[in-house]
C-alpha cells in the first residue's frame, strides 16, 4: 500500500467529516457536506448559490465580509458567532476557516461548529457562580452593630468586583457600624485580594463604617507594604476572638446570632 497522500479523495474525506463544512468561493457557496446539510436543516440544492453571509445577523455582516476577504490568503482565527438556520432558528457557533484551492480558483473552506450545549453550560456556570460570589459577599450579624464577613476560597477579578459592590450596599441595609473582615479562609494572597481588601476598607471608612481585618497572614502583610499600602491606618488582629475583644465583647454570651 503506498503512502502517498496525494491520491486521497478530498471529497469523499470532507463529505464523511462529522462537523458541518462550507466551501464558498467570491461570496457564494459551491459546496456543503452531509453534516451541514443536517445542521442547516436544508438540501444542497437549497443552499449550493446562496451567500455565505445569507446565515448571519444583519449587523455581523460587515465583519464577517471582512473576515472571509482576508481568509483568501491565511487562515482566520477561530470566533464564536450566531447564525441562523435555514428555517430562522439561531444557533451559536464556532467558526474556523482556511483557504484552498480547487483547481485555479481561491476558495474558502469553513468548519461550523455548534456550541450552543456549551454556552448553556457556561452560563448556568456563570449564574452559579454568581450566586455563590453573593452568599460569599453576605455579612454576618453578630451584636447591634457588628458583622463579620468572612472571605472564603480563591478572590478572582469578578469576585473582587462584586466584593466592592455588595459589601457597602449590605453594611448599609444591615446597619452596620464596625465590620469584621476575617481573611482566614482566603487561601490565596496576591496583589489583587490586597487591593480588594484595602479598597473596601476605604470604601467602609467613607461610609463611617469602622473596619478590622482578621487573619490576616504575613505574606499579605509583606505583599502589603510592597505595594506601599500604610497599614498603621487599619485596624488588624490574628483572629476574629481577638477583634470582638477590642470591640468590647468578652465572651460568647454577648453574641447573638
Amino acid at each position: 500500500m503506498s503512502e502517498n497522500i496525494e491520491g486521497i479523495n478530498y471529497k469523499e474525506v470532507i463529505e464523511y467529516a462529522l462537523d458541518p463544512l462550507i466551501v464558498h468561493s467570491q461570496l457564494k457557496i459551491i459546496y456543503i457536506n452531509e453534516a451541514a446539510e443536517k445542521f442547516f436543516r436544508a438540501s444542497r440544492d437549497q443552499v449550493i448559490g446562496a451567500s455565505p453571509l445569507d446565515i448571519f445577523k444583519d449587523t455581523s455582516k460587515p465583519s464577517i465580509t471582512k473576515r472571509i476577504s482576508g481568509a483568501y490568503s491565511k487562515p482566520a482565527e477561530v470566533i464564536e458567532e450566531t447564525i441562523y438556520k435555514m428555517d430562522g432558528t439561531p444557533v451559536e457557533v464556532e467558526l474556523y476557516c482556511h483557504p484552498i484551492k480547487i483547481g485555479g480558483t481561491k476558495a474558502i473552506q469553513t468548519y461550523v461548529k455548534d456550541i450552543t450545549e456549551r454556552k448553556k453550560q457556561e452560563k448556568a456556570q456563570s449564574e452559579m457562580n454568581m450566586q455563590i460570589n453573593e452568599l460569599a459577599s453576605r455579612i454576618v450579624p453578630l451584636l447591634e452593630g457588628i458583622a463579620v464577613l468572612p472571605l472564603l476560597g480563591e478572590i478572582n477579578q469578578n469576585r473582587a468586583g462584586q466584593l466592592l459592590e455588595l459589601v457597602p450596599v449590605n453594611v448599609q441595609k444591615q446597619g452596620v457600624s464596625r465590620l469584621i473582615i476575617d481573611c482566614s479562609g482566603i487561601y490565596k494572597i496576591n496583589n489583587l485580594v490586597i487591593d480588594c481588601l484595602f479598597k473596601i476598607n476605604n470604601v467602609l471608612n467613607l461610609l463611617g463604617v469602622q473596619c478590622i481585618l482578621t487573619g490576616v497572614r504575613p505574606q499579605l502583610a509583606v505583599e502589603a507594604v510592597k505595594l506601599g499600602i500604610n497599614l498603621n491606618d487599619i485596624i488588624t488582629f490574628s483572629n476574629v476572638k481577638d477583634a470582638l475583644y477590642f470591640l468590647g465583647v468578652n465572651n460568647k454570651t454577648d453574641i447573638s446570632y
